[in-house]
């Protein structure tokens, strides 16, 4: 039986949680985002697949309903405590070993670039037992192969509970491949993430 579990707070000592979604997820990411407290001291890593050649207005969008700073990552910028980035359109987002951020143009996986595996895999590395990665709705299996490197080298998962998904596919075969700690719709997600704050690095 998967983990499915009420609102609880999220797993002491993180310093990273990473954030995948596709098709329908800037509604989702919208509902997850909105939640974190300005208290959170985690950063937050947030691939999202858009269309090629399209110009990302992630920050904008999100900035008014957000607490917390929003940017787009640059390629060999450190990660900061307490700020949302998004992976920039057509580009791989990757986590160096060092805490920085680095940028490739590498093939798309799963005909997407930026890939959630790449984000996921990279970080895996970076933080282990100190990262969340959560998967929201989407329609491929991109994120299962990072989610399963995440929770090998001890990090934790969330998946959103596939049947109230707009798209139910990545958040299925993220549980198929690799389980998950705990399976959620947005609301529980969402107030499970509410309650980060100045503790997570204790």
């Amino acid at each position: 039986m998967l983990p499915t579990c009420d609102v609880a707070p999220p797993p002491a000592g993180l310093r990273l949680i990473a954030i995948g979604a596709s098709a329908g997820g800037v509604q989702a990411l919208g509902i997850v985002l909105r939640a974190l407290p300005a208290t959170c001291r985690a950063t937050v890593v947030v691939v999202l697949h858009l269309a090629p050649g399209r110009s990302s207005q992630l920050p904008q969008l999100y900035a008014a309903h957000c607490a917390l700073p929003l940017r787009e990552a640059q390629d060999k910028e450190p990660l900061e405590a307490g700020v949302v980035y998004f992976a920039p359109p057509d580009y791989h987002l990757q986590i160096e070993p060092d805490g920085c951020f680095s940028l490739s143009q590498e093939a798309p996986v799963y005909f997407s670039r930026p890939s959630i595996d790449v984000l996921l895999e990279t970080a895996a590395y970076a933080y282990r037992r100190a990262m969340l990665a959560i998967i929201l709705t989407g329609a491929s299996a991109d994120g299962a192969a990072g989610l399963a490197r995440v929770r090998q080298l001890g990090g934790s998962a969330w998946v959103q509970e596939p049947a109230g998904a707009n798209c139910g596919i990545m958040p299925s075969a993220a549980l198929k491949l690799a389980g998950a700690d705990r399976v959620l719709d947005l609301l529980q997600m969402a107030a499970s993430l509410a309650l980060l704050g100045d503790g997570e690095h204790k």
